[in-house]
């Protein structure tokens, strides 16, 4: 016999003998039900209840591995994830000395809930009561497709929810861990892809990000979305290694529609034109308000040829001198803070204003310049151009 025949015939048995053990592997895995297997391992994991509820498959190319259905993650009674469907391919060598291994997981038709209580605690934390160190989790690879995250504030009372959203994930490693910080021992690669982020304020679509991190410090750039009809662009790095998280965002919005700004607060059209937006930041805490408050940089935005609907204000500023009765809030200072004023002019009566005025005013340009320090925002530079007068303004929001 040649010897190439015979290293053809060895390759070929070596290959049939494979395919043998790995039938042999997958009719025991299929004979004792691999489902409690699965959820043991995932819940010693995650430290979270992980429960398989569809039936369960095992597949052998293009790799060896399972398909879950129907898998709920739960902690301590609060939903955390649903997927449809869950693909896992797991390491042959763990199936016959375990622990078992998980290389790559695909899950599909994802759902996300996130919660935040009024004590400030989020629903994947753990309780103070539960003990021991978690085990290392490895991943070379996660993806999500058709997923939902839906992120509820209730002691801020503000919900939001992103849809047709993807993930592709690489190099997934999270380190052993006593503590509830998940974010603090997480490192991976990755991009995420969202049809849309719906919020009370706003919709943003398009977006786009990719992140890449080690032990909780993260860089995710570009960040790329539609908002208010404009482009935005930023990049944003997280650390979530200290004691509370530390943030640094740049962003640009180029030519955001002054109207779709304001279509948030009133049906009617108080505003039209394009207008660009940046913001440099630094900020940390522990929950919303304590970055709010710590928030730290600059911000500004600029305009040309733009309209208000809220009357003629090169008239009503004529009327000033004798009558003293001029409010700046009313014929446009909001126009000055653009995305910055959503806090500003929640809830204002755009609608019944414009009923009561009558005119438009064209403005030439805006400018304007903000120094935030402290969660305060202070005009440096503020000030807008009609056609005949020139209007400034200074405070702080």
């Amino acid at each position: 016999m040649s010897k190439s025949l015979r290293v053809i015939l060895f390759v070929v048995g070596g290959i049939v003998g494979l395919l043998v053990i790995g039938a042999a592997v997958a009719f025991f895995l299929v004979r004792v039900n691999i489902q409690p297997r699965v959820e043991t391992v995932a819940s010693d994991a995650l430290g979270m209840e992980v429960r398989v509820r569809g039936r369960s498959g095992v597949h052998f190319f293009p790799s060896f591995g399972a398909t879950l259905k129907d898998v709920l993650i739960r902690n301590h009674g609060s939903q955390l994830v649903t997927a449809q469907e869950i693909d896992l391919d797991v390491a042959f060598a763990s199936l016959l000395h375990g622990p078992v291994q998980i290389t790559n997981l695909a899950m599909k038709h994802v759902g996300f809930s996130i919660e935040r209580d009024r004590d400030g605690k989020f629903n994947y934390e753990r309780a103070a009561t539960d003990k021991g160190a978690r085990p290392a989790i490895d991943l070379a690879k996660v993806s999500v497709s058709d997923g939902t995250l839906r992120y509820t504030d209730k002691k801020f009372d503000e919900q939001w929810q992103a849809t047709s959203c993807s993930v592709d994930m690489s190099q997934l490693r999270i380190a052993e861990r006593n503590d509830a910080k998940l974010l603090k021992h997480l490192s991976a690669r990755a991009e995420v892809v969202c049809g849309e982020i719906k919020a009370p304020e706003f919709l943003t679509t398009g977006v786009k990000s990719s992140f890449a991190g080690k032990n909780g410090v993260f860089d995710i750039k570009p960040v790329t979305m539609i908002l208010f009809g404009g482009q935005g662009s930023g990049n944003i790095h997280a650390d979530y290694s200290g004691e509370a998280p530390r943030f640094q965002v740049h962003y640009v919005l180029s030519k955001l529609h002054i109207d779709e700004y304001f279509k948030a607060f009133s049906e009617k059209k108080v505003a039209e034109g394009l207008m660009d937006f940046s913001a440099t930041l630094s900020m940390q805490g522990k929950n919303a308000e304590e970055i709010r408050r710590s928030a730290n940089g600059k911000a500004s935005l600029h305009g040309d040829d733009l309209v208000l609907q809220t009357g003629d204000l090169d008239r009503r500023l004529a009327k000033y001198e004798s009558s003293q009765n001029f409010n700046l809030v009313d014929v446009g200072a909001f126009f000055f803070v653009g995305p910055l004023g959503l806090a500003v002019t929640k809830g204002y009566n755009f609608a019944g204003l414009i009923q009561e005025s009558e005119g438009t005013t064209a403005i030439r340009t805006v400018v304007s310049e903000w120094k935030i320090q402290g969660g305060v925002a202070r005009a440096q530079d503020v000030a807008m151009a009609t056609k005949e007068n020139r209007i400034a303004m200074h405070g702080a929001l």
